[in-house]
């Protein structure tokens, strides 16, 4: 089989940060890096969930026609952003404004009671918090000239 495309870059000089994965066609790809790869301690799934969830409602909710996907990396080590008809600076400062909301969420997650999600019971606001709040500082001075790996 051919390898994809994320397989074709080069994880030993991969750092924390935003950068485009793939276009394809009216459709980019971002790669949301909030591990440097194969340097533990990795995500923990609770806080993966937590952060999905809402990102995903926050994202719909301030593009509800540009957001395709948002939805964690089975290494643990960030998200894909899967976009229709942003700009990469819009991108980024959703993607700001996003970990931004996270770090200061407070009340419900949304989308978890039973009814909702497939495994409701397993979240960690705290640690997504704590995940999100790195993330917001390494994407301080985020600009366009970095998305590129």
């Amino acid at each position: 089989m051919k390898k994809i495309a994320s397989f074709e870059v080069d994880h030993t000089k991969l750092e924390k940060g935003l950068y485009i994965s793939r276009i394809d066609d009216d459709i980019v790809t971002y790669d949301i890096r909030m591990v440097k790869p194969n340097t533990p301690p990795f995500l923990e799934n609770s806080a993966i969930h937590t952060i999905e969830h809402i990102f995903a409602t926050f994202a719909r909710n301030e593009y509800p026609k540009n957001i395709v996907y948002f939805g964690p990396m089975g290494c643990r080590t960030g998200f894909y952003l899967l976009t229709k008809d942003l700009s990469h600076n819009e991108v980024i400062s959703l993607v700001k404004k996003a970990m931004k909301f996270i770090y200061t969420f407070e009340g419900d997650i949304p989308g978890v009671s039973e009814q909702e999600c497939g495994n409701y019971l397993e979240h960690d606001l705290d640690k997504a918090k704590v995940y999100a709040n790195n993330m917001c500082n390494i994407l301080n001075n985020w600009n366009e000239d970095k998305l590129n790996y």
